[in-house]
């Protein structure tokens, strides 16, 4: 059985060399999930509620259990506290599983970190954060992996393009924020990417500056090729782009009184050659191409705590959803990488193929219902245009021997007379 969360925070590196474990949540320890997870008011009518669901497809209808966004186009704020902490000379680790079973066209699948002051009941879009990580998925020019880290105030956006998963099955997402400040990227424990801090957010102004007192010199020529002096047009080149049509004739009915002066309709010039540029070859004074000079930027400040949040108190989701249907679960938040690791593996072992085979069954089975209902429609067409074809003959059959009668009848009638 699962232990509740609150029990972990306390029991968190009690012991030497043991993870701390700040929160987990896995929503199958048989409590209400809602006791620890509070949906919030700031949207009233537009904001939709999470459910507690295996969805579809699953490895276990129980362990597999997550909250599911319910409601197609609302907002979704959801949070959760624990103990606050800092990470301060430790790694901060999140992680969580999505799963966008209702293969999402336009919605946020990431999770957010708050300070311990976090307003739960108010909680929306405008509400300060520490770290925003995971997918977000709008049509196709938009499946990338948020990395947001506020600084001073300020959210800075990842440089770097990082793809996420699009499919309909779970996959587990983990931020690792080292206290050396560099951090690490996974996708179903797999290195997605990483680096430096300062190096991919712009957490700092530049280390160096384009020299404000420099500039080109007037005669720097940086032009690589030039047009060749010794190059002149040729006497016939000059052809204009369009001429008289030669095969056009004056209409009979015009009227140069009423109409004007005829001109007959201009047509692409076959002899025209375009304009004239002068072949080009290399400059021989070419210096290449000129570098501003750097000096130290007097702004820059080094900063070895940019990683480094002291206040951390609440996990929670603040998304918006076109169509709703993703599943969360597996959400850890912690100091140790490599028990992270362990915990997401556990997961991916226990769905990874359970997830994709009950789909592949329910695909199949689905596929059969759909073959069988367009056979049993086909046969009712088929049947139905039997019956027509019969009555049709039917009534053939009435009017021939109706005629047939007919004929009879005029045929004794000529025989009395």
């Amino acid at each position: 059985m699962k232990v509740p969360v609150v029990l972990l925070v306390l029991v968190a590196g009690a012991f030497a060399g043991e993870p701390s474990i700040y929160f987990k949540d896995q929503f199958d320890d048989g409590a209400s999930w809602e006791d620890r997870w509070i949906h919030s008011t700031a949207k009233g009518a537009e904001a939709g509620k999470f459910k507690l669901t295996a969805g579809k497809f699953y490895g276990d209808a129980e362990k597999d259990k997550g909250i599911q966004t319910s409601t197609d186009a609302r907002f979704y704020h959801a949070s959760a506290k624990f103990d606050e902490f800092s990470n301060e000379g430790k790694s901060l680790v999140v992680q969580f599983s999505v799963k966008h079973e209702q293969s999402i066209d336009c919605g946020g699948g990431y999770i957010k970190l708050f300070p311990s002051s976090v307003n739960q009941k108010k909680l929306n879009g405008d509400s300060d954060y520490y770290v925003m990580f995971g997918p977000d998925i709008c049509g196709p020019a938009t499946k990338k992996v948020h990395v947001i880290f506020n600084y001073k105030g300020k959210n800075l956006l990842v440089k770097k393009d990082i793809r996420c998963k699009d499919d309909e099955f779970s996959h587990l997402y983990t931020l690792v924020l080292n206290s050396d400040n560099t951090y690490e990227v996974l996708i179903d424990n797999e290195r997605a990417d990483g680096g430096k801090l300062e190096e991919d957010w712009d957490f700092l102004a530049p280390k160096q500056i384009n020299d404000p007192e420099a500039s080109k010199p007037s005669d720097w020529d940086d032009r690589k090729k030039i047009d060749d002096p010794e190059d002149t047009k040729p006497e016939d080149f000059d052809k204009p782009q369009h001429i008289p049509d030669p095969d056009a004739e004056k209409p009979e009915d015009w009227d140069d009184d009423v109409d004007g002066e005829w001109e007959p309709p201009m047509i692409d010039n076959p002899d025209y050659k375009g304009e004239w540029k002068p072949r080009q070859i290399d400059n021989p004074a070419y210096k290449g191409e000129w570098v501003h000079p750097q000096i130290d930027n007097p702004d820059y400040s080094p900063d070895d705590n940019l990683y480094r949040y002291t206040d951390v108190g609440a996990v929670g989701f603040d998304l918006w959803q076109v169509k709703s249907g993703t599943i969360f679960d597996n959400i850890l938040v912690t100091d140790d990488a490599d028990f992270a690791k362990t915990f997401g593996q556990e997961h991916l072992d226990a769905t990874k193929d359970a997830e994709k085979k009950m789909k592949e069954e329910q695909d199949e089975a689905e596929r059969k219902e759909r073959e069988a209902e367009d056979a049993k429609k086909k046969a009712e067409e088929s049947a139905k245009e039997e019956e027509e074809e019969e009555a049709e003959e039917e009534e053939g059959d009435a009017d021939a021997e109706e005629e047939a009668e007919e004929e009879e009848d005029s045929t004794a009638a000529k025989d009395e007379l």
